[in-house]
């Protein structure tokens, strides 16, 4: 299966290192290129991306803008966004998460990071590690920025739809730990843990596992640590 890429950024330049990359891969192709994020989210839909390579800043319709677009279209519910930064501690980082993200990648990254990134995305899983997902978002949301519009005051009450065992394996989610990892502290099996979250990100309407770190902190189910 070929992975369907389109790359949106307002620097010709990059488009360009990036699509050579990109091209070289067997498994990988790039079907388009935006320069803003209005034409990425038409050609998201015209070239059925599988994912979105985004930077935040562009002219007219921003990164995060078509992030949240393009999250919001039920046609594109397949596609996995990228976010590509020159700042990779950014509060934009964080909002795009919750606007549909599936994480966020340095410009500075290497070649081989990039195209791990993609698969990773494309695989529908978050492209940070748990932990470092976990501690970009609790640095953001500690801050507590109520004027935030991207916040969802009703979080809390939608987790009264998890079952006992899905919340516990959401803390571990949102602690940093894969799979395997939470499967042996509930002594478990993997295929449960995995049972438990898809069913958690389907509750709470989460494309990733990004997402539910997101949720759990959000929410309050999980409070940033101070340190």
């Amino acid at each position: 299966m070929t992975i369907r890429v389109l790359l949106a950024d307002d620097q010709a330049l990059l488009r360009s290192a990036f699509r050579v990359l990109v091209d070289s891969e067997p498994d990988m192709e790039v079907i388009g290129e935006a320069s803003d994020g209005a034409e990425a989210v038409r050609l998201a839909k015209e070239q059925r991306a599988d994912v979105v390579l985004m930077d935040i800043r562009m002219p007219g319709t921003d990164g995060l803008a078509a992030t949240r677009m393009i999250s919001a279209d039920p046609a594109l519910a397949h596609v996995r966004i990228v976010i590509l930064t020159t700042f990779e501690v950014d509060d934009y980082v964080v909002r795009s998460l919750r606007a549909g993200a599936s994480g966020f990648l340095g410009k500075g990254s290497e070649p081989e990071e990039l195209l791990a990134a993609i698969r990773v995305a494309a695989g529908g899983e978050a492209l940070l590690s748990p932990t470092a997902t976990k501690g970009l978002i609790a640095r953001f949301l500690a801050q507590g920025d109520a004027s935030d519009d991207d916040r969802d005051p009703a979080r809390a009450e939608r987790l009264d739809a998890l079952t006992v065992r899905e919340r516990e394996v959401l803390v571990q989610v949102a602690g940093g730990h894969s799979n395997d990892e939470i499967a042996e502290r509930l002594e478990v099996s993997p295929l449960t843990v995995k049972t438990h979250v898809n069913r958690a990100m389907a509750k709470l309407g989460a494309r990733d596992r990004a997402q539910l770190v997101v949720i759990a902190y959000e929410s309050g189910l999980v409070r940033p640590r101070s340190d």
